[in-house]
């Protein structure tokens, strides 16, 4: 950790590490961004793209660019973003690498939410966000109630949420089980979670809700750095401990339900982010910034290669993040086995 004298005598501190480290991702990011402005079944050269990005270009070449690659790309990076960052915000405050809103219910909620909009009642997509947001706000209730007693601990925390994500995942095989076949076809798919034919109308929203919660999460990350030493601690270091955790579970609820909403329940993303950044900086705290810039890069070259590998076949990029997230599980398994032998 070093500090940065700034004039009239105040400081900055700041991890040279972590600072490398998010540096890299960003180069990573824009490497990201090139490849899936130019590549595919159209392919466009760089030059081309910056003449439609300064509008000029061809008519098909701003479509495809416009109305195809730019908007699809731009909420994959938003939706890993946001998903990056609620896991930071999770697994901090429950003190544990499983409390991610995947693991612990919160994105399975906010899919109820959403499945119930789409089978049941009907509606656009701004129906179906604001159906995923209520899903994910009262599954966020009932596990903070449920782990509530004695105290919000980690623990408690991770074990109701499994079991409020399992009674979950039954009313959304119920849902789609009593729904038509068309529409369990779509839901199906929108469960796996799919950036496929995703527009402007996705990015809009999604990019409202970044721009609101991350501000956010970055004024409350001193309670929230407090809050990981333990609620006793953080007590004695002035911190309003049930107030600052239920307004940064309410930003981290938020922040999933945003992502389900633009994507549907991608999976492990938000699970992977916190814990490969922290290896990475090997810095201590909840590393918002670096889960942020890691979870939109994981997502953003998941659905890359959803796009490449079986093309011209699309897959859902939960599909690919699934597979990514089952080997990370199977690697923290073996190497938490391995380090209790030695």
């Amino acid at each position: 950790m070093r500090a940065l004298r700034l004039p009239g005598g105040l400081s900055l501190r700041w991890h040279a590490r972590a600072t490398v480290v998010a540096l890299l991702i960003l180069a990573a990011l824009c490497g990201a961004v090139v490849w899936s402005l130019t590549a595919g079944d159209y392919p466009l050269p760089v030059s081309d793209v910056i003449d439609v990005l300064t509008g000029g270009g061809r008519r098909a070449d701003r479509y495809i660019v416009m109305e195809v690659r730019l908007p699809r790309l731009l909420t994959a990076l938003l939706v890993g973003a946001a998903l990056g960052l609620a896991g930071a915000l999770f697994q901090t405050l429950a003190r544990n690498p499983l409390g991610s809103p995947d693991v612990i219910g919160f994105t399975v909620g906010s899919a109820t939410g959403a499945l119930a909009v789409i089978l049941v009642i009907g509606g656009s997509a701004a129906t179906v966000a604001g159906g995923a947001v209520v899903g994910g706000l009262l599954t966020s209730v009932l596990v903070y109630l449920l782990a509530r007693r004695g105290g919000t601990q980690g623990y408690r925390l991770v074990l109701v949420g499994i079991g409020v994500s399992s009674l979950l995942s039954s009313l959304n095989a119920y849902l789609i089980a009593r729904a038509s076949f068309g529409d369990a076809q779509s839901a199906a798919v929108w469960l796996t979670g799919s950036l496929n034919a995703r527009g402007w109308e996705h990015c809009g929203p999604m990019a409202v809700a970044l721009a609101l919660l991350l501000p956010a999460a970055l004024l409350l990350g001193r309670p929230l750095r407090m809050l990981e030493m333990g609620d006793d601690a953080a007590s004695s270091l002035g911190v309003r401990t049930e107030g600052a955790r239920v307004w940064l579970v309410l930003i981290g609820v938020g922040l999933t339900a945003a992502a389900t909403a633009a994507a549907g329940p991608v999976p492990f993303v938000a699970l992977i982010a916190p814990q490969a950044v922290r290896r990475l900086t090997r810095a201590t705290g909840p590393n918002l910034l670096g889960s942020t810039l890691l979870g939109a890069l994981l997502l953003a070259l998941s659905d890359l290669a959803a796009q490449r590998l079986l093309a011209p076949t699309q897959l859902p990029v939960g599909v690919l993040t699934g597979v990514v997230g089952g080997c990370y599980l199977v690697w923290l398994i073996m190497s938490q086995w391995r380090s209790s032998r030695g």
